[in-house]
């Protein structure tokens, strides 16, 4: 037979028995032999419950409980946010998954999983609605960065935008994030150049052709040649005036690449660049002084002072050079210009709010309008106005 078990009202009712007994006179042993125990149980239940009554061991019974269910809540809620996820979970639709994922358990329910998620019952039970254009957007998004694989979702919102979509970045970012594309790492920050007065040695461009710069970038053909670029840009407008390339470009080439955007785009007031030879050579100095231009040469070994190129730099080798297997040097010309052009009209520009730096401008002409013949017999035509 098996060993019974006493409730905690039968102990204390037990013990009062035997104080009973004790008072009427009878010894210990025979009091507890009454109660149908051994003396070593009666004494572990003195030590337990000795001075209780029965109301107060209904109030410790109800206590315990409370401390039971706290303690099983408790694991129930590390149960849970195991095996929910690990560390945060930031976004409503997915605390919304998570809680789907811990009810399909009969132990959780829905209230105490919301409760342990801090997820409100109306947002868990809210229908979501998919946007018509849902299917069609993400295609669009998939489509453009397969294209510009290098550009980041704010960029490709900029290009969404000019193909007539109506969108904020957040829905492209969420769109961008679910199907796992991948953002374009951040380039790190360089160091500016500072005198002992703590100002800062820069040139600032403040209209158009007011500061130009330029400077080489060098890559290879697939049979490991080596050529070079000469990259010109507009600082105030980041316009890309012009890539040279060939397999040397020497003082001689940079005077002529010069003279063609002076012909066609006017002379700028500065022209910046470093220290190296094609640049800083008497021929380039003294033609460049002869049409009207001022040199603005930075300091040796700081490339940050000429900022603007360097950042047209890591662009250009960035989203073409080292996408791009170049077989032959004429192969490289024709993708380079077709670079820059895409650069200067579709490319968005994050420091001109996301806008191409020279956009394609398209002119409608209107038909000239019909008119009745006048009194001599001949049409008389109207001047279109253009608004």
């Amino acid at each position: 037979m098996g060993r019974k078990h006493h409730k905690p009202e039968e102990i204390v009712g037990k013990l009062r028995q035997v104080e009973v007994l004790t008072a009427q006179g009878k010894p210990v042993t025979e009091a507890v032999r009454a109660i149908g125990v051994t003396e070593a149980t009666y004494y572990r239940w003195r030590a337990e419950y000795g001075g209780l009554k029965l109301d107060q061991v209904k109030q410790l019974e109800q206590e315990n409980g409370r401390l039971r269910r706290a303690v099983a809540d408790l694991t129930l809620e590390k149960l849970v946010l195991k095996e929910a996820a690990f560390g945060k979970l930031l976004g409503a639709a997915r605390r919304r998954a998570c809680v789907q994922h811990v009810t399909a358990t009969p132990d959780v329910s829905e209230r105490f999983a919301c409760r342990v998620l801090d997820q409100h019952r109306s947002t868990q039970r809210k229908m979501l609605k998919t946007a018509d254009d849902e299917a069609a957007l993400t295609a669009t998004i998939i489509d453009l960065a397969r294209q510009f694989g290098r550009y980041g979702y704010r960029r490709i919102t900029a290009l969404l935008r000019a193909e007539g979509w109506y969108t904020n970045y957040k829905r492209v970012e969420r769109i961008w994030r679910a199907e796992g594309l991948k953002v374009p790492q951040r380039h790190p920050k360089r160091g500016r150049l500072w005198l002992n007065d703590g100002s800062c040695v820069r040139l600032r461009p403040d209209r158009a052709n007011h500061v130009w710069a330029y400077d080489f970038v060098e890559d290879r053909t697939r049979d490991g040649r080596k050529f070079r670029t000469l990259n010109v840009v507009d600082e105030f407008t980041r316009e890309a005036l012009a890539i040279r390339a060939g397999r040397q470009l020497k003082a001689t080439d940079v005077i002529d690449v010069l003279a063609d955007l002076f012909i066609t785009r006017g002379t700028p007031v500065h022209i910046r660049s470093d220290n190296g030879p094609e640049f800083a050579a008497i021929a380039v100095k003294g033609w460049i002084t002869g049409v009207g231009a001022k040199t603005a040469y930075i300091e040796p070994g700081s490339p940050w002072e000429n900022g603007y190129v360097e950042s047209f730099n890591g662009k250009f080798r960035d989203e073409l050079l080292s996408c791009e297997i170049f077989n032959t040097l004429a192969e490289a010309k024709v993708l380079i210009e077709q670079w820059r052009v895409h650069y200067n009209t579709v490319r968005p520009h994050s420091s001109l709010g996301y806008r191409p730096p020279a956009p394609e401008v398209v002119v409608r002409t209107l038909p000239p309008p019909v008119s009745d013949p006048g009194p001599t017999g001949s049409a008389q035509h109207q001047t279109p106005a253009f608004h």
